[in-house]
């Protein structure tokens, strides 16, 4: 199935909003009905994934902040959604969920959509994407993709990566685009299909540790275009009380972020003392390679930043404009009109000694606390092209 120009343009927001007779917009068309707003706010505080499932490393700061108490008494909750790429911006949008997690690709979706939503906290300062081949195929300049077929996991992901190859002076019009299904889209590449697949960091240790071994070229990298970041309705930044609560909510990510920045063994730990399952399937050495492949594009240069979750506006306004001119979005976008730094200073004003302390004072299970750290940090690009 050719999956070309189905985000562009090709989706109105009629497709998922759906009116019930007694007037209430819901999101049921998604199979969004577990999903249900507080009426009174944020009594119950609802995250949800763009993943369509939790069982990652993706989400370590939430997980390490939970086990350490980081939000206080906040009531939060995290909920996969729907695989749909979309939902984590649908279900927002239409007070099914507080906050959502969208790649830049998927909230500029929302924008063109009309979506009154704004990012509040830049989880992603370096580009996670990635782009997969076969070992042996990978290729260091992505112009040889044109007249390629890349696969996706979601018809969705194809407003991640057209800015991403456009970026790097690919003609996306001669690039053909399949959805391959989630979570099978890396599968379908081993098995032949297609010529290449999306990939992010994180995933790619994930993937070896199910068997699916690729070469990568690596927007972290050769990327200077932002990654995903944590959405919210517009309109309760404009509600004191929620405010607030958003500030003391990102102050527990961004100290689970500092936590697994100090200690990525602990943090692992954490995520899989929620998915036992999961933890099986990983193994604490590939865990902590997934960690640490994360922490890199969470951190960015901290140097330059103004704390965990800080927009760099410069980075933004380059993605949009790239992606105006692609005709992804129609209408030109500033970048201080959707993203915004307000609540970074509180959400970083935090005794980021205890933490470090926290960190260190960490009691490793025998099986973490073996694994040699320099020699997993030394080979974390060892698949990059």
């Amino acid at each position: 199935m050719d999956m070309t120009n189905l985000i562009n343009g090709g989706m109105s927001r009629r497709y998922f909003l759906q009116v019930t007779g007694a007037g209430v917009v819901t999101a049921t068309a998604l199979g969004a009905s577990a999903f249900r707003a507080s009426a009174a706010g944020y009594d119950k505080f609802t995250w949800i994934s763009p993943r369509g499932t939790l069982e990652v490393l993706d989400d370590y700061p939430y997980w390490a902040a939970k086990k350490m108490g980081y939000f206080g008494d906040l009531n939060t909750a995290m909920e996969p959604g729907p695989s749909d790429g979309t939902a984590t911006v649908k279900f927002v949008d239409v007070g099914q969920a507080d906050m959502g997690f969208p790649s830049p690709g998927v909230f500029s979706f929302a924008i063109q959509n009309g979506m009154k939503l704004k990012s509040v906290f830049h989880m992603g300062a370096r580009d996670t994407f990635s782009i997969a081949f076969r070992k042996g195929e990978g290729m260091k300049d992505l112009k040889g993709l044109e007249g390629k077929t890349v696969l996706l996991g979601s018809a969705a992901w194809q407003a991640i990566v057209d800015p991403m190859l456009a970026a790097q002076g690919v003609d996306i019009k001669k690039v053909k685009y399949v959805e391959a299904g989630w979570p099978t889209w890396g599968t379908a590449l081993a098995g032949g299909q297609g010529d290449a697949a999306l990939s992010w960091e994180g995933l790619r240790a994930e993937w070896i540790a199910t068997g699916l071994k690729f070469d990568y070229w690596l927007g972290v990298q050769n990327s200077k275009l932002p990654a995903n970041t944590f959405v919210v309705r517009a309109a309760d930044l404009e509600d004191p009380d929620k405010k607030a609560f958003l500030e003391q909510y990102l102050r527990g990510w961004a100290m689970g972020l500092e936590f697994g920045h100090q200690n990525p063994r602990a943090a692992v730990e954490a995520v899989f003392e929620q998915f036992p399952a999961f933890a099986k399937n990983t193994g604490p050495e590939l865990g902590t390679t997934s960690l640490l492949q994360q922490d890199n594009v969470f951190r960015g240069d901290m140097d330059k930043r103004e704390g965990w979750g800080w927009h760099d506006m410069a980075s933004w306004q380059a993605f949009f404009d790239e992606i105006h001119k692609i005709g992804q979005i129609t209408n030109p976008v500033k970048a201080e009109d959707v993203c915004s730094n307000e609540l970074i200073k509180g959400a970083n004003d935090f005794d980021h000694a205890k933490v470090k302390a926290d960190a260190d004072d960490y009691k490793l299970s025998d099986e973490f606390a073996k694994i040699d750290m320099e020699n997993v940090r030394a080979h974390m690009f060892d698949d990059a092209v």
